[in-house]
């Protein structure tokens, strides 16, 4: 892929929570690309579109091959995310453009098994620090025992005319999770929380 200088995964797993064992083990996978900027150096560019449809699927292919092969299969994923840093020369649009299109998305979705929505995070930072990304279930995205964040970090990246690329996946919920389900939660309205 033209314009990749490197691929980093990161890989997360509780076994214990305040002591207790997990009762559902679940890894956490983060797999980023960092690529040159295709827009850096070029000023305002009206229509990212070229760049996007070049680019984004084959970033899509190469990360989410990567979370299906650390987990042991698309149908191991329970849950993912995605995200996108820009370094500081680029446009928080230029990690958009990348990520929150059906070139990248549809790519991420189609191949985990996926039907959700993609939760996500993008910022622009400095080489070196941290992004979070959030996760949540692949087909049923109200699931809360399903909503966790991996971290990834990239050292020396993103340069500032490169964007880190992420996909994120999760083989289960969060570690002990117990706070219900939204299709059995009762229904709550500010007014009647006034009154107590």
């Amino acid at each position: 892929m033209n314009g990749l200088r490197k691929v980093v995964t990161v890989v997360d797993e509780v076994l214990l929570e305040l002591g207790h064992p997990v009762a559902t083990p679940a890894r956490r996978v983060a797999a980023a690309a960092v690529i040159r900027n295709p827009w850096a150096g070029r000023g305002v560019v009206p229509d990212l579109q070229p760049e996007v449809e070049a680019v984004a699927p084959g970033l899509g292919r190469l990360l989410t091959d990567l979370l299906v092969e650390t987990l042991g299969g698309a149908d191991r994923i329970e849950a993912f995310g995605k995200a996108a840093l820009v370094g500081l020369d680029g446009e928080l649009e230029h990690g958009g453009a990348l990520i929150h299109t059906p070139y990248f998305g549809n790519v991420l979705r189609e191949l985990t098994e996926g039907t959700s929505i993609i939760v996500f995070s993008d910022d622009r930072l400095a080489a070196g620090e941290p992004l979070t990304v959030p996760l949540w279930h692949k087909t049923a995205a109200a699931t809360r025992s399903h909503y966790q964040t991996v971290q990834i970090r990239v050292p020396d990246a993103p340069r500032p005319d490169e964007i880190v690329v992420v996909a994120a996946a999760a083989s289960g919920p969060r570690p002990n999770a117990r706070i219900g389900d939204r299709r059995s939660d009762p229904v709550v309205r500010l007014a009647d929380l006034e009154k107590t």
